[in-house]
């Protein structure tokens, strides 16, 4: 069982908690990920972490009500227990000094975005953040991952924070604006949402730059056995939560990826809606 030692809603859909497990702290870095299991008999699902404190014996995750599982975590509250949580799983992210990386986000990505600039930035890289989403509400972890970045560029679908566009938009300008001093990325870390991350892939494939890209949305069970997270990544079968979830963007087949992420969404959904239908009368609250 492992304890909820902080609980903060960060919008409507959007919560955080901070759980303690000491030793997960003392070996999880970035990249890596866990699988909570909310109650006895409860579903498997993998969670991305935001931060992590290895003195408190703590691990900070933020995560956004999706489905049944998340409705119930949801609902948890400090001093509540979580029945399992097992990490670090997956491979972390390969930290070492790059020279000038880029890290382009979106959405629910900025939270793991946030540990691996923290760790890059510690490896002597230079870092410049590109994040977005689809509003400023939507705009979370942010100004953590501020910390450890010498520049922070915004945008917002419907222009309510920074630029109005897309995170494309952000990357395919700070190139440009590089270029015309003499620069280049060294390297591109992006995570979020696979079709955001397909597109990034496009422009950095494009200028030559090296470009690693997180899978963690087609994961479902976390640790090879379901084989729900498989992808093509350079003419060769992988799985996510094994074999990454990082890899070379370049190599990965998207399209693919984007197919099999809808392969599950009507069983999804039937789901949250029983489990909505018998906790809250067919209404989220």
């Amino acid at each position: 069982m492992f304890e909820i030692v902080r609980k903060e809603w960060l919008h409507e859909v959007i919560f955080l908690i901070e759980v303690k497990a000491p030793a997960i702290a003392r070996k999880i870095k970035a990249g890596n990920f866990l699988v909570f299991r909310a109650k006895e008999g409860g579903e498997r699902i993998p969670i991305t972490v935001a931060e992590y404190d290895r003195k408190k014996g703590t691990v900070t995750c933020i995560i956004q009500v999706v489905g049944k599982s998340t409705k119930l975590l949801s609902t948890f509250e400090k001093g509540d227990y979580i029945q399992d949580v097992v990490g670090p799983l997956g491979k972390p992210t390969e930290i070492k000094k790059y020279g000038l990386v880029g890290i382009v986000s979106g959405g629910l990505g900025i939270p793991l975005a946030n540990l691996v600039a923290k760790e890059l930035r510690n490896a002597g890289n230079e870092v410049i953040g590109m994040v977005g989403a689809r509003t400023k509400e939507l705009l979370v972890w942010e100004e953590e991952m501020s910390k450890y970045c010498t520049e922070m560029d915004y945008c917002t679908d419907d222009g309510s924070f920074g630029m109005k566009g897309f995170t494309t938009n952000l990357l395919e300008k700070k190139i440009k604006e590089l270029e015309k001093e003499g620069k280049k990325f060294d390297m591109i870390f992006t995570v979020g949402p696979t079709i955001m991350m397909k597109f990034i892939a496009g422009i950095t494939k494009k200028y030559g730059i090296h470009t690693i890209a997180s899978l963690n949305p087609i994961m479902v069970d976390g640790t090879g056995m379901c084989g729900a997270c498989r992808v093509t990544v350079g003419g060769e079968i992988k799985f996510a939560c094994v074999d990454g979830p990082e890899f070379d963007a370049h190599q990965v087949d998207f399209d693919e990826l984007l197919m099999r992420l809808g392969q599950y969404k009507k069983y999804e959904k039937v789901s949250y809606d029983l489990y909505l239908k018998e906790c809250c009368g067919g209404k989220q609250k």
